[in-house]
């Protein structure tokens, strides 16, 4: 069975992007749910498919991040890994809808872990908003911003990832997006406007566009349910496939799987020192659709 690919909310199972596209596990309720109860869920997960991915927000209940930690130390497994990008809900959801797709090829699972950290490189997540008085989770928003949000009728273009950007909202205004061809998907909250799709997709040049249900985290990460949450992304397996192949991978000396990057997802171990000896690599560098290698390897390098 391929690696399974888990979210903490059926809101975040996005629907397939093509017939390869693996359905997601949803672990769903696990604040409120009795630990023996989800403690099994995850446990029934690693024994189907041998290791299990974890995808979920930073705007997820501290609980939700508890119980899958404690989780993941009472099965005292190294085949779980909790992943948790740096993007809001509705980009978290697109990613884990990706390494959906991954899944279904023949990448190892630390590999397929390890992908998540240099796709997220490769997303344009943000959203209008009706008011940033509340959001602090995206730097660029400061006190004048904070002040102007006040103003009737305002309206507010944030991009949270990858460069954080604010802009007001205007006809003849928009936000720097991505230099590849790249779809739209795009999650309506309370807030009326065409901006996302009349202004910022046609500056961006997407090539398709979809809607779907806006995640249940997203007011609470954006501070206001006035706001459409949007995010660009790559559609197609191939390219994904390809960036990920181009990334000289090597064995974690830890566990043994593996990995792209300098970190191992599941284990959390990094490379040992220079003077210790070096890791294999398996197979060579090759180009990859939107971005040099070069890019993919300094993406795999960075922080979570």
């Amino acid at each position: 069975m391929p690696t399974a690919i888990a979210v903490t909310g059926a809101d975040l199972a996005l629907p397939p992007q093509d017939e390869r596209t693996l359905p997601a596990a949803v672990l769903a309720d696990l604040d409120r749910r009795p630990l023996d109860e989800a403690l099994a869920a995850v446990q029934t997960l690693v024994e189907q498919h041998g290791h299990v991915i974890v995808v979920y927000s930073r705007g997820a209940p501290v609980a939700v991040e508890q119980r899958l930690h404690t989780i993941r130390s009472l099965l005292e497994s190294d085949r779980i890994a909790l992943f948790r990008p740096e993007l809001p809900p509705l980009g978290v959801a697109v990613l884990a809808r990706q390494l959906r797709q991954l899944a279904s090829c023949d990448l190892g699972p630390g590999v397929l872990a390890s992908a998540g950290r240099l796709l997220t490189h490769y997303l344009h997540a943000g959203a209008l908003l009706g008011s940033v008085a509340r959001l602090d989770r995206v730097p660029v928003v400061g006190l004048k911003s904070h002040a102007r949000s006040w103003v009737p009728g305002g309206q507010f273009a944030v991009l949270a990832h990858p460069q954080p950007q604010l802009v007001k909202a205007a006809p003849d205004v928009t936000l720097p997006g991505p230099e590849f061809g790249t779809w739209m998907l795009v999650g309506r909250g309370q807030l009326q406007s065409d901006w996302v799709t009349g202004t910022l997709a046609p500056a961006w040049r997407t090539q398709g566009l979809r809607e779907t249900e806006l995640p249940a985290e997203s007011a609470d990460w954006w501070g206001t349910g006035k706001l459409i949450e949007f995010c660009s992304y790559l559609p197609d397996l191939s390219v994904l496939y390809q960036l990920v192949a181009s990334v000289r991978q090597s064995v974690c000396h830890w566990c043994g799987i593996d990995v792209i990057g300098d970190r191992c997802v599941f284990c959390s171990a990094t490379p040992p020192p220079a003077s210790e000896p070096a890791v294999r690599a398996i197979g060579p560098a090759r180009s990859a659709g939107p971005a040099h290698s070069a890019h993919s390897a300094r993406a795999l390098t960075a922080g979570d």
